[in-house]
């Protein structure tokens, strides 16, 4: 038979155990807590601060002109942008579409309606740019002769006026020839820029 003593000192060995087991689980509990947190606030500081491409900072810039519709949706109208200077004439047309697609900053009407995407642009020997949009560009244009024209026209204007050495743009739909954008005017051949359509700006009247 254990003594009284013994009885004791089990009691306090077995106190000690649950103890020191609360305190193992408490500490793990914690510290998930603790890594949950953590977690927590870098998705929240991500999303609120997220990572500066310092490459495309420490490149060139300048000033391009933009062309949107204005409000009568007739005419294109000029909106300066400053944009990434590229030396490569294809990649510096994908910087002047992608200004375009961003769409106007300053209440001009969009030519392009969101979801639509550049893949590439590629020039030919001849100064052709090949202007390479995703499958929205039909499934999401409104159609219309006044919206086919001022998408194509604001796109070829604004690459031929930003890009030197391309004269022409063909429009083309997930690498592939394309009849139209939504049957109104055919896109099977390159554009020409057309300044008739163009409105000066009101800063450049004056």
């Amino acid at each position: 038979m254990t003594s009284k003593r013994q009885r004791r000192s089990q009691e306090i060995k077995g106190k000690k155990k649950k103890k020191s087991t609360k305190i193992l689980y408490l500490s793990i509990i914690l510290g998930a807590v603790f890594m949950l947190l953590v977690l927590f606030f870098v998705i929240v500081f991500s999303a609120l601060f997220p990572p500066v491409d310092t490459a495309s900072l420490k490149k060139d810039k300048r000033i391009a002109r933009i062309y949107f519709s204005d409000q009568q949706e007739r005419f294109l109208m000029p909106e300066k942008r400053y944009v990434i200077k590229e030396e490569d004439t294809a990649r510096q047309a994908e910087v002047i579409v992608k200004a375009l697609l961003e769409g106007s900053k300053e209440g001009l009407v969009n030519t392009f309606p969101p979801g639509v995407n550049l893949k590439d642009v590629k020039v030919d020997n001849s100064g052709v740019a090949l202007v390479n949009f995703n499958e929205n560009l039909t499934q999401l244009h409104p159609g219309g002769s006044t919206a086919e024209m001022a998408s194509i026209y604001s796109l070829t204007n604004s690459i031929t006026e930003n890009v030197a050495g391309i004269k022409k743009v063909k429009i083309l739909m997930e690498g592939r020839e394309l009849s139209s954008i939504k049957g109104h005017i055919s896109t099977k051949k390159a554009f020409l820029p057309d300044p008739e359509l163009i409105v000066k700006a009101k800063e450049e009247k004056s």
